[in-house]
């Protein structure tokens, strides 16, 4: 079992995620649950594809954080 960091970005036209551990695995949606239903399926199938291409899959090694700035 691993995790991965899913970054996620709302737009005027919806929401979109990428997997930073994953290069190219993004997805979209027109809301919140959308996009994380599809990035979910995204990640499935990126790692499924890579294993059937006898890739390796790669380690986590992003992580994020949110901080909260007093000074704006």
């Amino acid at each position: 079992m691993r995790k991965y960091l899913i970054v996620y970005e709302k737009s005027k036209d919806g929401y979109s995620a990428y997997v930073p551990d994953l290069p190219g695995c993004t997805s979209a949606g027109s809301t919140r649950e959308e996009v994380e239903a599809n990035i979910i399926e995204a990640i499935d199938l990126y790692i499924e594809t890579l294993k059937e291409d006898g890739q390796p899959v790669p380690e986590t090694s992003s992580f994020g954080e949110t901080l909260i700035f007093h000074h704006l």
